[in-house]
C-alpha cells in the first residue's frame, strides 16, 4: 500500500499541470501531518520529487511548497538530513525572487 502512496504522490509533484503539482504539495503536507513516519522513512525518493516544486516556474506552486516546507521542517526534524542540502539551495535560490509572496513564504 505504501508503494502505491509513494508512487501517486511522486507523480502528482512531478506533473506537468501546475494544478497537480499543487494538489501533490497539499498531499504531502498531508502525509507529513497524519503519517509523518511514511515521510520520513522515504524522505530522500519524495524530497526528489518535492525539491524542485521549491523552484517551480509558476508562482501558486512555489509559493504552495515554501510553505509547507515551512510546516513540515518540525515534524520531520532529524529525518530532513540526507535530503538537507538539496532542500536548502532550492529553496534559497527561490528567496532570489522579485514576486513577495514567494520571498514573504
Amino acid at each position: 500500500e505504501s508503494e502505491g502512496l509513494l508512487k501517486a504522490l511522486r507523480e502528482l509533484l512531478t506533473a506537468k499541470e501546475f494544478k497537480s503539482r499543487m494538489e501533490g504539495v497539499q498531499l504531502l503536507r498531508e502525509h507529513c501531518e497524519n503519517n509523518p513516519l511514511f515521510i520520513s522513512t522515504n524522505v530522500v525518493q519524495i524530497f526528489n520529487s518535492f525539491a524542485p516544486r521549491l523552484q517551480d516556474c509558476h508562482k501558486k506552486v512555489c509559493q504552495q511548497a515554501l510553505k509547507a516546507l515551512a510546516f513540515m521542517i518540525p515534524i520531520l526534524k532529524g529525518a530532513l538530513h540526507p535530503v538537507l542540502d538539496h532542500v536548502v539551495t532550492a529553496a534559497t535560490e527561490s528567496l532570489n525572487t522579485k514576486h513577495s509572496g514567494i520571498y514573504v513564504a
